[in-house]
């Protein structure tokens, strides 16, 4: 999940060096979206990893 985050930054970051603002700004939304359901999730398995020990 992490590595579509970062894919879809880096997209982000070249389509906006490169002008396209569209493209930007949706490939930057999909990685915030993907960044905090990993971050979430990442979360709630350190949760069950301390609960379970």
């Amino acid at each position: 999940m992490l590595t579509w985050t970062l894919i879809f930054l880096v997209v982000a970051l070249i389509a906006g060096i490169l002008g396209f603002g569209g493209v930007a700004s949706t490939a930057a939304g999909i990685a915030k979206v993907l960044f905090t359901i990993f971050l979430v999730l990442f979360l709630v398995s350190l949760l069950v990893q301390v609960v379970g020990a």
